[in-house]
């Protein structure tokens, strides 16, 4: 497509969404808030840049690795009187880890007696006394340690995705309605869901300034992410868990683990999740594990419409990452601009200036930090914000795809929400792995079809 340069300028493109609807869209800011929430449907953006102040939150982290680690930092940047008091990890030096880096870039220090080590940590952490939970283990743990944070009544950020397998993200969906009736805060690790220039262009797609929506396109098309070669000494659960990315139960794969933000934000464009996926993949040069490194996927939505979703973590390839959706009336990359059917740039975010006095290319406040912000400010305001569903239904969505592509065969919601399909040991122990199939899934064979089907 011609994508022409030419932009209106902020003011003309103002009187223009003035005669369209559009104004509200223009705003400044948005403070998230749940599908089922009974606001506006096309509400005006509102941003925070800092949760309010209120009584102390004390929150326990299960899941000390870098992201864990990261999780930790970003709710601790979200608002004034915030506390870490307990870790949880399988790993000593992951907790070891974490409580250096906490003590030396933020001051905070979690007494020894607050630091749990093992499979059970998770229930440790819940049961001390804290107010929140920031849950960031590898996602096959994600169901069994929602849930209980759920039971224990504990608000929670609860990283993507919701899990790797149906019976998994069922439990989350299930979970997830008994933290709404309780009425606890739950915000996913979507983080495009509270991005400013992601969300301030949906507002405007909202309102109609691409018409209807027809398709979508989305990439996530990199180098290869990381893995961990086994060593001397490791069991079978240890190897397994240092390099869990690699693993189907552990991670999902790409399709799961990557795509489910693509998959998320798309359907949060068309107001739904697709129903079916038709799509293939393979692998070339993963080192360890037994996922795929390339995955494309065709989803179909109830009324037909498609969406495209491809990932690749591959080295020494060109790369691609975003998002195009088109409509009637014109397209958008979904992050920060929209062109009309003609390939003319008619709307573009508007960053902070640099030092220089330059569009920066970045929003404000990290995504990262905006889930928090969210997070802290929907708790200490008592505004229902529950992320459950949205992520629950991304997740599926993505195991959908993957299940199709191992498959080689349609695999539809209605498969997914019937199937007994388990990935994962029956118990957790350092030790040999039973019950899980290592071998890599081949397209068009009988155990891969049955296994879909959850016949075993």
């Amino acid at each position: 497509m011609n994508q022409k340069t030419k932009s209106k300028t902020r003011r003309e493109f103002i009187g223009d969404a003035a005669a369209l609807g559009l104004v509200g869209a223009v705003g400044a800011g948005y403070f998230l808030s749940s599908c089922s929430s009974g606001r506006s449907k096309h509400p005006a953006p509102v941003f925070y840049d800092r949760a309010p102040d209120g009584p102390l939150l004390k929150a326990g982290l299960i899941g000390c690795g870098g992201r864990g680690t990261g999780a930790a930092f970003n709710f601790l940047n979200s608002g004034p009187n915030l506390q870490i008091t307990a870790l949880g990890d399988v790993f000593q030096h992951r907790i070891d880890n974490c409580r250096k880096s906490l003590k030396e870039r933020a001051g905070v220090e979690v007494p020894e007696e607050n630091c749990f080590v093992g499979f059970d940590a998770y229930k440790k952490v819940i049961e001390s006394d804290v107010d929140v939970i920031l849950h960031v283990t590898p996602q096959h743990f994600r169901p069994q340690h929602f849930e209980a944070a759920v039971q224990a009544r504990k608000h929670i950020f609860i990283e993507k995705p919701g899990g790797v397998d149906p019976v998994g993200v069922r439990t989350v969906m299930a979970a997830g309605r008994m933290a709404e009736s309780a009425g606890l805060v739950v915000v996913a690790g979507t983080n495009f869901r509270h991005q400013r220039d992601y969300l301030t262009t949906h507002s405007m797609v909202q309102n109609g300034a691409i018409g209807d929506l027809v398709s979508a396109n989305a990439w996530d098309i990199r180098g290869k992410i990381w893995h961990v070669n086994r060593q001397p000494g490791w069991s079978d659960m240890e190897a397994m868990l240092r390099d869990w990315m690699n693993w189907n139960w552990l991670s999902g794969g790409d399709n799961v683990d990557i795509a489910v933000h693509q998959i998320d934000m798309v359907s949060l464009y068309f107001g739904k999740h697709p129903v079916s996926a038709l799509g293939f993949g393979g692998r070339h040069r993963r080192p360890t594990g037994n996922i795929y490194d390339f995955y494309s996927v065709e989803y179909e939505f109830d009324d037909g419409r498609i969406f495209n979703c491809k990932t690749r973590c591959i080295d020494g390839c060109d790369n691609k990452h975003g998002f195009m959706i088109f409509g009637t009336k014109g397209y958008t990359n979904c992050q920060n601009r929209i062109w009309d059917n003609d390939g003319n740039l008619i709307w573009e975010y508007e960053y902070p200036l640099d030092d220089e006095g330059r569009p920066a290319n970045r929003v404000a406040i990290s995504s990262y930090d905006e889930e928090h912000i969210n997070f802290v400010t929907a708790i200490r305001t008592n505004t229902p914000l529950n992320q459950t569903h949205d992520l629950a239904a991304a997740t599926m969505c993505g195991v959908m795809g993957r299940e199709s592509a191992i498959t080689g065969r349609v695999v539809t919601w209605d498969d997914m929400m019937a199937s007994n399909l388990r990935l994962g040991p029956a118990e957790y122990a350092m030790g040999p792995v039973t019950g899980v199939d290592t071998s890599l899934p081949v397209p068009g064979t009988a155990p891969d079809i049955e296994r879909m089907r959850g016949v075993y």
